[in-house]
């Protein structure tokens, strides 16, 4: 990526001194792994960040994914619990990567709230997110 000039005469830049014209008018030549914003009150943000965005009704079932997951650490440990905790850790980096998660693993969701059994349903994280599931499988 070039470095740009600037025309101590004109005032105008130049991109990596190949011959951008003056008087206002930009030249970019080859840009690769970067940004370029041209004008005034442009942000530019380069890189990562922190996840898709998502739908609200997204957003409050990662919410009710968290907290039942930190509830979940401190139930006596089960096959049911633990395929649960397991699914709960897949939703939510899904939800994070791509703003939603599929129809087939909130319904694997709502399959293994069940399995979990009495001591996950009385959890009021549990009953969240058991409504969220809901309300995004329309039921």
């Amino acid at each position: 990526m070039g470095t740009a000039e600037r025309d101590e005469e004109s005032g105008a830049g130049t991109a990596g001194g190949q011959g951008g014209r003056r008087f206002g008018n930009i030249r970019i030549g080859n840009v690769r792994d970067g940004v370029v914003g041209i004008g005034d009150n442009n942000r530019i943000v380069n890189g990562p960040q922190g996840g898709a965005v998502c739908d609200p009704a997204y957003e409050e079932l990662l919410r009710a994914v968290g907290q039942l997951s930190a509830d979940l650490a401190r139930l006596v440990d089960s096959p049911q619990v633990s395929a649960l905790s397991d699914e709960l850790t897949s939703t939510q980096d899904e939800i994070q990567r791509t703003g939603r998660a599929g129809a087939g693993r909130l319904a694997r969701l709502r399959v293994l709230l069940q399995d979990a059994g009495a001591g996950v349903g009385m959890l009021a994280s549990g009953v969240a997110v058991g409504q969220a599931v809901g309300a995004l499988l329309g039921g």
